[in-house]
């Protein structure tokens, strides 16, 4: 029996294994991995792409998703988090969570008999990260040499999307106001992925080139409390409208993870414009998460 494997954070993966993915996410007619099998998918947090593209996912892999609140079950108040995915392993060939504390998906992983997969929380958004190079690999044909810039808060979308850049052999670039950085920690851990993070203050200089300008909001779910000093810092320098695109290649694409809002991170010409690949990027999100779990449970 080969052992269990969980995807915590795009690392999890070597540069390989996420070709092997992504080349998966592609395949037109995929393997029935999950058939006459379950995926449970929590969610502390709301969700629209990820419960969409999840669930549909494990259907189109032959399986039954059954998505689960996390009011019903009441992580660590109800119920501790091991005893939760102790009882869903019992009926799951796979659990997902979407959570606010990236602690808590570590401590399902350390005791299921299941892959545990990350479907967010404060630290890193994998499957967001692989749906984004998935994205860039069929727009541009490779990712290897493309120049991704990500304009904004060094948060969990970015990591990740640093990490995943690393593994398939890009250029990533963030620009951050003064007081906004990764942690040195995180610098290390993408530096480990294969490339180093280039963090500059200046989005001109940071875009000059760009064939992909990335942003997110800048206030995530769980930090209203900083919303007003974070608006503050980043508006206006950091807003990506047309102008600072125009820095950008001939043939630059614009990328957001959504929701967005239009007027603070990016203006709605610039989203909702020509260079715009916001849905494509969101329909990947099924693609990668099938390739994902195709890989998890039926790669030998």
């Amino acid at each position: 029996m080969k052992p269990v494997r969980h995807l915590l954070e795009v690392d999890d993966l070597t540069a390989a294994e996420l070709a092997m993915v992504l080349d998966l996410s592609a395949e037109p007619s995929p393997s029935p991995v999950l058939e006459g099998k379950g995926m449970a998918l929590l969610f502390e947090k709301p969700s629209a792409r990820t419960r969409h593209s999840m669930e549909m996912a494990v259907v189109q892999l032959g399986g039954h998703p059954v998505s689960i609140a996390g009011g019903e079950v009441g992580i660590d108040e109800r119920e501790s988090a091991e005893d939760i995915t102790r009882t869903l392993a019992c009926y799951h060939a796979a659990i997902g969570a979407r959570v606010f504390d990236h602690a808590v998906v570590e401590r399902m992983a350390a005791v299921s008999p299941v892959p545990v997969v990350n479907m967010l929380s404060d630290q890193a958004h994998p499957l967001q990260a692989m749906a984004d190079i998935l994205t860039v690999q069929q727009v541009f044909g490779e990712i290897s040499g493309c120049r991704i810039v990500y304009v904004g808060d060094p948060n969990n979308v970015s990591r990740s999307l640093a990490i995943a850049a690393g593994l398939a052999g890009a250029e990533f670039v963030i620009a951050s106001p003064a007081g906004y950085r990764f942690e040195s920690v995180d610098l290390n851990r993408i530096a480990n992925s294969g490339q180093k993070a280039q963090v500059v203050e200046d989005p001109v200089r940071a875009v000059d080139g760009a064939h992909v300008v990335y942003t997110d909001v800048w206030v995530s779910m769980g930090q209203e409390a900083e919303a007003s000093e974070k608006v503050t810092a980043f508006s206006g320098r950091y807003t990506v409208d047309q102008q600072l695109m125009s820095r950008a290649a001939n043939d630059a694409i614009f990328l957001h993870c959504l929701p967005a809002r239009p007027g603070l991170e990016v203006t709605e010409e610039v989203l909702y414009g020509p260079q715009s690949r916001i849905w494509q990027q969101a329909e990947n999100r099924m693609h990668a998460a099938r390739g994902l779990l195709t890989f998890l449970l039926g790669a030998p």
